[in-house]
């Protein structure tokens, strides 16, 4: 089996309006993502998607269809895509950085191998190593009302953990913020904050302090990704575990984290790893220092939330004590995948069909379409 060719096709899914996400970063309200479908000379066709926000990956949808009609796509068109471990080099050699757009052909690889031996993704990892995913919710960084009202319907959904954004307004608006969430949905929650690198350190300090009397459990990256030793400083500073998400993108990340005493938790994305396999590495590094990891979310549409899914079944050490955030499927109108996945509140399936188990509805394709 041989790659011929990659297609891709800009989509723009809009957000439901009540629970468009807020934070340090900007306002989510729709993903402007790209669908990507590799074509193989036995029919078989490989789907990926590059979950890319330009203010958080560096990515859009342009960038990403230049980079697979300009580099990727020439590196390894006549490849065997049975074999995504082998392929990698020619996909990282390709260019440089990119790594939304690398790891929706690894992932669209990955399918094409699952389906060609009748097998889910997990299974070609070697998993499952657990039945299912814990999951979270993700409460938007905006008024403390509007706050403690989306906290309150996704705890009337079953959600038993969740997390708020902070690191926007100031430390008082922030702990106004938690104290509405966890005053609408009681002690019994698990409750953590995501400042998306907000905070100075100092900020980041005042902030753990307060919080912990609420009740909150971890902190998500409070201060800028490369600053190893602002997170270091916090994480002494705090009584409660440093997550690293924005800073744990590769394996040499997760080490640096490491060997830096940054943080206790690594967040892990298929995207920002560049694929499934690295994204596999970084996990193991997290396991290898004794840390745990979690599975962290861009908002990925059906494919590549799809992918998080097999990752997390299929990898020994997800961390107890965050959940994931494989949740986008609640904030979207729609999406771009025939049948939903199965994710739950609190919990998440990873799919059994072949491949990463699921199929593009191309209505839908055509409804969200966004080059036009």
């Amino acid at each position: 089996m041989r790659i011929e060719r990659i297609r891709t096709t800009p989509v723009a899914v809009p957000m439901v309006r009540e629970r468009i996400i807020s934070g340090s970063g900007g306002t989510h309200n729709r993903s402007p993502f790209l669908i990507v479908e590799v074509d193989t000379d036995e029919g078989i066709v490989g789907l990926g998607e590059v979950s890319c926000t330009p203010i958080w990956s560096g990515e859009d949808s342009t960038t990403a269809g230049h980079v697979i009609d300009s580099y990727i796509g020439p590196a390894v068109v006549g490849l065997d895509p049975r074999s995504p471990e082998a392929a990698w080099p020619a996909i990282d050699g390709a260019i440089t950085g990119h790594n939304f757009t690398k790891a929706a052909v690894e992932m669209a690889l990955w399918d094409i191998a699952g389906k060609a031996a009748g097998l889910p993704v997990h299974r070609l990892l070697g998993g499952p190593v657990i039945p299912e995913i814990p999951t979270k919710f993700s409460v938007t960084g905006t008024t403390p009302e509007h706050a403690a009202k989306v906290a309150s319907w996704a705890v009337g959904q079953g959600y038993t953990a969740m997390k708020v954004k902070v690191g926007r307004g100031g430390v008082a608006a922030d702990v106004a913020r938690v104290t509405a969430v966890r005053e609408a949905i009681g002690d019994r929650i698990v409750l953590g904050v995501d400042a998306n690198c907000g905070w100075d350190r100092s900020e980041a300090i005042l902030a753990g302090r307060r919080l912990a009397a609420l009740g909150v459990s971890f902190m998500e990256q409070p201060v800028s990704a490369r600053d190893y030793a602002g997170m270091a400083e916090v994480r002494r500073r705090v009584e409660m575990p440093v997550v690293a998400d924005e800073s744990a993108g590769t394996p040499e990340d997760a080490a640096l984290l490491a060997v830096n005493e940054s943080c206790d938790i690594l967040s892990i994305y298929v995207g920002m790893s560049g694929g499934i396999a690295p994204a596999r590495r970084v996990a193991a590094v997290a396991t290898s220092f004794r840390l745990g990891w979690t599975i962290g979310s861009n908002l990925e549409l059906g494919i590549a939330l799809a992918a998080h899914m097999h990752i997390g079944v299929s990898t020994h050490g997800l961390d107890p004590r965050v959940p994931a955030d494989i949740l986008s499927p609640f904030y979207y109108e729609g999406d771009v995948i025939a049948e939903p996945l199965d994710v739950r509140a609190g919990v998440a399936f990873a799919p059994d069909g072949p491949g990463l188990g699921v199929r593009l509805d191309m209505d839908a394709l055509d409804r969200y379409r966004d080059d036009r």
